[in-house]
């Protein structure tokens, strides 16, 4: 029976090799041979675990302890560790011998694995097709960090800010992107941008903005004006407006500015990088 160590990482023994094997033909194996002498083994191990963990759903993680395991090592043809076999369709494909870094482990794997971000920008496409952009919000946003910000998932998660009117975030995005990969894109999302940005200059919205201009110690202009952002998804405008109060006065028109400024946050979800950002600045006044 295959040791289950944590999900898609196993043991690979005699007894269960021939089943791990067989797994290949539907999923990538990926054997690594170590032993508790070998430092380097030491050191990769941690990667191959991690990386197995991000791969979960595409890959096996075998490992083998060669001291115990001698025969499956001689099978093999392993003559050094750690050594790391790559089995696709039952026959190993690739691997290599030695310490390596995590970037070239997976710059490895990637060639026959897709990215792991991979599924969530395909749930995010498919939910934006829909016009569900504040659901898409979470996954372009994971799939961001995880590809360590590429710039074609850059773009998406722009694309579902400016759909929600929060258009300050995506040009902070859009700005970072180098010339040389902006492109037809890159100019779309720019014309979106400016237009929501013009959209979002309602003649209402325009006149309570003056009206709190001319009388900035009216707290109460200033808070319908920040309810009236925040529900225009001008989330960051919005609180940036009360913030200016807080930092003044934290107990502001009898702490109904600090409750306007939470009742806000309350209504982003917690992860929410501009909720975690104004809680944080909330903490700061406060303590």
């Amino acid at each position: 029976m295959t040791k289950e160590l944590t999900g898609n990482i196993v043991d690979l023994t005699l007894d269960n090799a021939q089943d791990i094997i067989g797994k290949s033909h539907e999923q990538l194996v990926v054997v690594d041979f170590w032993a508790d002498w070998c430092d380097p083994c030491k050191k990769l191990m941690p990667i191959m675990e991690k990386l197995a963990q991000q791969y979960a759903g595409q890959l096996i993680l075998a490992k083998v302890n060669a001291d115990d395991q001698q025969m499956l090592a001689a099978q093999f043809g392993v003559r050094s560790l750690p050594t790391v076999m790559i089995i696709k369709q039952g026959q190993p494909v690739d691997g290599f011998s030695g310490a390596q870094t995590e970037a070239q482990v997976r710059a490895l794997l990637q060639k026959y694995l897709p990215d792991p971000w991979d599924s969530l920008v395909q749930q995010a496409k498919e939910l934006q097709q829909k016009e569900q952009h504040q659901q898409a919000l979470p996954l372009l946003r994971q799939a961001y960090t995880d590809s360590e910000k590429q710039t074609d998932i850059a773009k998406l998660l722009a694309l579902s800010l400016i759909e929600l009117n929060r258009c300050d975030e995506a040009k902070q995005l859009l700005d970072v992107i180098k010339t040389s990969d902006t492109g037809a894109e890159y100019q779309r999302l720019l014309s979106l941008l400016e237009l929501k940005d013009t959209a979002a200059l309602s003649p209402e919205l325009d006149a309570l903005e003056k009206q709190w201009r001319q009388q900035p110690d009216n707290y109460g202009i200033a808070r319908e004006l920040a309810i009236k952002l925040s529900q225009q998804n001008r989330h960051n405008q919005g609180l940036d407006i009360l913030m200016e109060i807080l930092r003044n006065d934290i107990n502001a028109d009898d702490g109904q500015v600090k409750k306007t400024l939470l009742d806000i946050l309350t209504s982003l979800d917690k992860s929410d990088p501009l909720a975690v950002n104004y809680q944080r600045q909330l903490f700061t006044l406060l303590y």
